[in-house]
């Protein structure tokens, strides 16, 4: 039996095909690499626009971070929102003009945190919150509420924070804690080495109005100084006294501190007690401050920062 075998293929069939695939295949190849080369330019034009506007975003994002964090506590369950609304108004006056960010907080968002504590210590937690809150920041200012900016042409950079300045408003070799503490700020620090900012009125430093800076320092000092240890010690003034203590009995946190005159930052008004020698509030000053003024029954908060709210408006408009 004979099986049907296949006819053989010329070899110019062969030849004839191989061309014909060769031809086909070269014109596929030729148009996966047009494709290649489109999808190319699009993925790079996409880059291009993605680049820029990232780039964009990062240089906005860049000018939007500003180096100083002003942080207000506001007590909004027993002030009324007319009075909140005003220190709010002046703070916010006073970051736009320099490109500063606020950090507002209320009172009750740390109570969790303070527990028994007296609710004054919500300022630690506060001021860590708008740490986290503003990791690219440098300076966070934390200010109480009954305060007013009252020279608002005037830069804290200008005013505190550069070298030079802060170089002439250091008070070196004076107690810490007023009239005759045994411990005293050091003679030789430098302005490179501080982080802390603060003043002290005529019988304690006061924590109504500092100045830290961002960094290892200052996450080491805001835990040490919230340390449940310490809370549970019930100083007389809370939080200011447990400063008080941190830094006499700690070097390295005296030696991260400048102590600078009361008006600087903190000039009280005339109606709150226990101004330092020459710290109550003069026109001109940055800051007048109401201390006092929430604790004393025949003083009223709103009142006093009205008249001054008043001034600083006409101010305004006279600009």
């Amino acid at each position: 039996m004979q099986f049907a075998v296949p006819p053989r293929k010329s070899p110019g069939a062969l030849h004839a095909r191989s061309s014909f695939l060769t031809l086909q295949r070269r014109r596929q190849l030729k148009t996966i690499a047009v494709l290649s080369v489109a999808l190319l330019a699009v993925f790079f034009l996409l880059s291009q626009l993605s680049y820029t506007s990232t780039g964009s975003r990062a240089v906005s994002l860049g000018a939007s971070t500003s180096s100083v964090v002003i942080v207000t506590v506001l007590d909004r369950a027993t002030y009324s929102e007319k009075y909140l609304q005003k220190i709010i108004a002046n703070r916010e006056n006073y970051a736009e003009r320099h490109g500063y960010t606020n950090f507002f907080a209320n009172l009750s968002d740390y109570d969790s945190y303070v527990g028994h504590s007296p609710r004054s210590w919500s300022i630690v937690p506060a001021v860590r919150h708008a740490m986290a809150k503003n990791p690219s920041s440098t300076y966070f200012f934390h200010l109480d509420a009954h305060a007013l900016f009252m020279n608002p042409s005037e830069s804290l950079e200008a005013h505190l924070l550069n070298k030079r300045r802060l170089e002439t408003l250091m008070r070196r070799d004076v107690p810490v804690v007023p009239p005759d503490s045994i411990i005293k700020t050091f003679a030789h620090l430098r302005p490179e080495d501080i982080d802390l900012m603060v003043t002290n009125d005529a019988g304690d430093l006061n924590t109504g109005s500092f100045v830290l800076r961002q960094g290892d320092f200052a996450r080491f000092l805001l835990d040490t100084w919230f340390d449940p240890l310490y809370r549970s010690y019930n100083f007389a003034k809370a939080e200011t006294h447990t400063l008080e203590h941190i830094v006499q009995w700690h070097p390295t946190v005296l030696a991260r501190i400048a102590l600078i005159p009361q008006r600087v930052i903190n000039a009280y008004s005339k109606d709150s007690p226990s101004a330092a020698v020459d710290g109550t509030y003069k026109d001109g000053d940055l800051i007048i401050r109401f201390f006092g003024c929430d604790m004393d029954p025949k003083r009223s908060c709103e009142s006093e920062l009205d008249a001054y709210y008043n001034l600083w408006t006409k101010k305004l408009k006279l600009e």
